[in-house]
């Protein structure tokens, strides 16, 4: 009995925070805007390494931008790839530009590199694997420029096929595209993806950009967020989220299990060096909700619980995640998800053990060891 109120408390607490991002995804309004001429110039940076099948791709839907060739200039920072990738010949400004490491973290590195060399005032971030929008920067130009904003954070979603591991990916990035949205909603942002992000250039050189987070090799886009939050110059007034299908960027998913894995160690990673006490105590209490069920079923098999309490708890977990599900997935993936009931019964053990795996170990990303 006690056991069974301990984990009911625990999915209780993890119920409260999800629904409070839930409510936060709809104070996000959809924006849309009656566009003026574009004024504002970008340096679209893109780290790479070993990408040469994917970057002509992107470099293609950069091409379709809606948006004048000479207000921005393309980067390709080249961290040491060894596939042969060779530049062809665009009608906007790219170059590439060979990463300067200086810390442990390669993608910050290539990000400042680029940043030193950038022309324009505004830096936007996305990565080899995506596929941007015609009106991606035409959206943002109008976006800061109603709002005055100094930072901007996007939506990224997957391309997906009917391959169940692609759907599974897809279910679990709605829900952390959800609690981005929802955090900006309640005016707690924590989170954003380096795929979809924007900030001036001033923002950057004033906060001297990784300079604090470079130790840890991922979270180039998470950290920099939270230092402007915490930062007097700028703060949560000069933080926005960009809601709408035109600042919409798609990637592809991992393809195998281990990739997957591998990933996901690296994300949940971060959330030991959060300095936000609301991203802790939600990063805290997502894994203690996805934790007890995994236990919970352990507990029920050994006779520990009775069953129907362990139901009753997954059946209050699946109800709280689906509401948030479906608030993301109006905006970011109106198709259906397959595979859902299934994805959605895997889940609280795939991150339980990922979260546990992340602690203090080691991961694999672009072929090395961090």
């Amino acid at each position: 009995m006690i056991v069974s109120l301990i984990l009911f408390f625990v999915i209780i607490v993890y119920g409260f925070f999800i629904l409070r991002l839930s409510f936060g995804i709809k104070k996000v309004p959809y924006f849309s805007s009656q566009y003026q001429s574009p004024a504002t110039t970008f340096t679209i940076i893109i780290p790479f390494r070993n990408e040469a099948k994917l970057l002509p791709e992107l470099l293609s839907t950069i091409s379709q931008l809606n948006y004048p060739k000479d207000l921005f200039e393309v980067i390709l920072v080249d961290d040491a790839s060894d596939d042969g990738f060779k530049i062809d010949t665009y009608n906007f400004d790219v170059c590439v530009l060979q990463n300067i490491r200086k810390s442990s973290s390669p993608k910050k590195d290539a990000i400042e590199t680029a940043v030193q060399q950038s022309k324009n005032s505004w830096i936007i971030t996305t990565d080899a694997d995506c596929l941007v929008p015609e009106n991606w920067l035409k959206t943002l130009d109008a976006f800061i420029r109603e709002h005055d904003y100094e930072m901007v954070a996007g939506a990224v979603s997957y391309l997906t096929t009917a391959d169940f591991l692609q759907h599974f990916q897809l279910l679990e990035l709605m829900s952390l595209q959800g609690a981005t949205i929802g955090s900006f909603g309640i005016n707690k942002p924590f989170m954003c993806n380096g795929a979809n992000f924007a900030y001036s250039k001033n923002l950057f050189q004033t906060l001297n950009g990784f300079a604090d987070s470079n130790h840890i090799a991922s979270g180039d886009d998470v950290f920099l967020l939270q230092k402007a939050l915490n930062s007097n110059q700028f703060g949560s007034s000069k933080i926005g989220y960009l809601k709408s299908h035109d600042f919409l960027v798609l990637t592809y998913p991992c393809f195998t299990f281990k990739e997957l894995i591998q990933q996901r160690i690296r994300w949940a990673s971060k959330a030991t060096a959060y300095k936000s006490a609301f991203a802790k105590t939600l990063a805290l209490s997502v894994f203690s909700g996805n934790f007890a069920i995994a236990v919970g079923l352990l507990f029920c098999l050994v006779g520990i619980i009775p069953f129907w309490d362990w139901y009753l708890l997954f059946a209050l977990k699946i109800a709280v995640d689906f509401i948030l599900q479906y608030h993301t997935g109006k905006f970011i993936q109106p198709r259906q998800i397959r595979f859902y009931l299934l994805s959605t019964l895997l889940y609280p053990f795939f991150s339980a053990g990922v979260a546990l795996r992340s602690f203090g170990g080691t991961y694999e990303w672009k072929n090395r060891k961090h």
